[in-house]
């Protein structure tokens, strides 16, 4: 009796430890198939070429049709991986902010419209994260690249302020910052989430 009990109890446990491991395993292969469809999900911080209207018309009036990545002399707007649609992504290749908009300019379906200037762009907003940003330790790298004098130092407060009525959402600021840092510190809203 004492015998049987004994190798129950062996049984019992050898199944429990082998059940701990399956699940172990099961819980793995789920944490690893999630992580691997998170890195699939598009990003959703791209912007729309200067001049484009407003996203439910833009997305009525683009073809596809690639003309203004073609036209773009920096190669800053490409294809959407998601639809095909013309995006900029701001960290990788932001928009320079051409004087004679050349992505416009090939647009035939109104879906990107001309501007008096680039002051007249709005493809976003620049948003400074001041627990990160360095300015602090002297960086202001993004507010000597901004075309549209939007970024300004405030030296009092060692930190850098957007000025909201002069950025136009270009991404040079958030393209400049992933250069020099280690944590992009500066990052442009979408216009369709403004």
């Amino acid at each position: 009796m004492g015998n049987e009990q004994e190798f129950g109890r062996r049984r019992f446990m050898k199944e429990s430890i082998f059940s701990i491991a399956r699940t172990a395993r099961e819980y793995i292969k789920h944490r690893d198939a999630l992580s691997e469809q998170t890195a699939l999900v598009p990003r959703m911080d791209w912007l729309r070429p200067p001049g484009a209207v407003e996203e439910s018309l833009f997305l009525q009036r683009c073809t596809g049709c690639a003309d203004c990545i073609e036209a773009c002399p920096y190669g800053s707007i490409a294809k959407s991986p998601v639809d095909g649609f013309p995006v900029i992504f701001p960290n990788q290749t932001p928009c320079h902010l051409c004087e004679d908009f050349p992505c416009i300019g090939v647009c035939e379906t109104d879906a990107l419209l001309p501007v008096v200037d680039r002051t007249h762009i709005r493809m976003g907003m620049a948003e400074v994260s001041h627990g990160i940003c360095t300015a602090g330790q002297g960086c202001h790298a993004c507010v000597t690249r901004c075309p549209t004098q939007a970024l300004a130092m405030d030296f009092g407060a060692l930190k850098v302020d957007v000025i909201a009525e002069r950025c136009v959402g270009c991404g040079l600021c958030e393209h400049v910052c992933h250069t020099v840092n280690d944590r992009i510190a500066i990052k442009v809203t979408p216009a369709r989430f403004l």
